[in-house]
Parts: structure tokens; C-alpha cells; sequence
């Protein structure tokens, strides 16, 4: 399901793209970690598992879900997410789905 993600105001980026399950959601707990009650973290990943395991992972640690997105279908691995559009004339083989998310960390 994608969702719109709201104007809200970023403080840490996730690059997964690329890396499969579980790698995106043991980073995500990483730089949760890290971040202040509050903060926001906006990931992007390539891994279709991503759009169950980062949902869940929120649910169950009390993390909230701000949104989630499919920003592109079949893109290139190596593609700037800033550069990416849907409909390219690009001939560069196109294989993966972007996905991004945002995860506000609970308050403590």
C-alpha cells in the first residue's frame, strides 16, 4: 500500500538501496539508536520485504510510521534517487522498485 508522505522535516537519511532482508531494518535499529525522541529518519530501499518489515518493526517498538512510498518502478541499482523519473527514455537496464519510508522515533 503506498501512502503520501507529508511535509515533515527530515534528520536522518537511510541509503538501503540494494541490500536485502534483514540488512535495511538492522540499519534502521542502528540510527534509531542514535537519533532523539522525536526525530525522523527517511529510508530508502529497494527490497520488496521492506514494505512489511519496517511497518512491523514501528508496530512493535512503538515507532510511528509517518508514511510510505513507491517513489519509482524499475529503476537501475546504480540510479541517483534525485534523478530518477518513471518514465525514462534511458536505455540503462531497469530492475528494482524504490521505496521510501519516514519512522519517527517514540519519545523516550
Amino acid at each position: 500500500m503506498t501512502t503520501s508522505i507529508p511535509d515533515t522535516p527530515i534528520h536522518h537519511h537511510l541509503d538501503t538501496q540494494g541490500l536485502i532482508c534483514p540488512e535495511p531494518v538492522m540499519m534502521l535499529h542502528r540510527v534509531i539508536r542514535k537519533a532523539d525522541g522525536g526525530e525522523v529518519i527517511e529510508i530508502l530501499a529497494t527490497d520488496p520485504a521492506t514494505t512489511r518489515d519496517i511497518p512491523n518493526f514501528c508496530r512493535h517498538l512503538g515507532h510511528e510510521l509517518v508514511g510510505q512510498e513507491t517513489l519509482a518502478e524499475n529503476v537501475s541499482l546504480d540510479a541517483d534517487p534525485d534523478e530518477i523519473t518513471i518514465d525514462s527514455d534511458d536505455d540503462t537496464p531497469a530492475s528494482v522498485t524504490l521505496y521510501r519510508y519516514l519512522v519517527k522515533k517514540k519519545m523516550a
